[in-house]
């Protein structure tokens, strides 16, 4: 795949330190500063090929400013780091392409989304694919197939299933699913994660639930 130039724009240092971890195995050259040296940036790298900023408290108004300045260069791409908070009044960028991605969210689904802004098309390799018995979970494209048909699951049903297939034969409790799915504390109460995994086994069928096991007392694992 062909090297992108990548700027990262961000005044969380823990989000800083999440994505330095993720675009360090990529093919791609990084310039990364503070929303102070957004400007700065973009005069000095007009070849880049992804701008990945994080939304600032008035995310509307902080990421129109950003949308505004990349608008010039139609080719350039933009991923928005967004709090839980922040959904319920964010709107993606309509005159650049973008994404976003929820702060706090795993390594390889920032990475999904990033491969998927920068090389449209050729974002999946052998390494994205998951089977289990009848079932596909593509990591890049966030699909889940059994037997050959997409099952039709919510994005925090399959941020649920990914993380545990993806961490077989460990039991996790439910604060920490809420902690490594969920990407943050959620106060409307632990028991959320009861009812996801009830969705979710439903829809893998009754042969494929199976692996998903409760563990009394502790939390949940997935059992390869």
């Amino acid at each position: 795949m062909q090297r992108k130039m990548v700027i990262f724009i961000a005044d969380s240092l823990d989000n800083a330190h999440r994505f330095q971890q993720v675009l360090s195995h990529m093919d791609v050259d990084v310039a990364a500063g503070s929303s102070l040296h957004l400007k700065k940036l973009l005069a000095a790298h007009p070849d880049r090929d992804l701008v990945i900023i994080e939304a600032r408290d008035d995310a509307v108004t902080s990421i129109a400013q950003a949308e505004s300045q990349l608008m010039e260069d139609g080719s350039c791409a933009m991923l928005v780091i967004v709090s839980e908070a922040q959904l319920a009044t964010f709107r993606l960028p309509v005159q650049v392409k973008a994404d976003f991605v929820v702060q706090g969210s795993s390594a390889a689904e920032i990475g999904a989304r990033v491969r998927q802004l920068l090389w449209p098309g050729n974002e999946t390799s052998s390494a994205d694919f998951i089977t289990v018995d009848s079932m596909t979970i593509n990591m890049a494209t966030y699909q889940v197939k059994v037997n050959g048909q997409p099952l039709d699951l919510t994005y925090l049903e399959y941020a649920l299933l990914a993380f545990l297939v993806t961490h077989p034969g460990r039991t996790y409790s439910r604060d920490a699913l809420l902690r490594r799915v969920w990407g943050f504390d959620y106060y409307g109460g632990s028991r959320t994660v009861d009812v996801h995994v009830r969705r979710v086994r439903a829809k893998l069928g009754p042969e494929l639930a199976q692996h998903l096991e409760t563990v009394r007392g502790v939390g949940y694992l997935w059992s390869a």
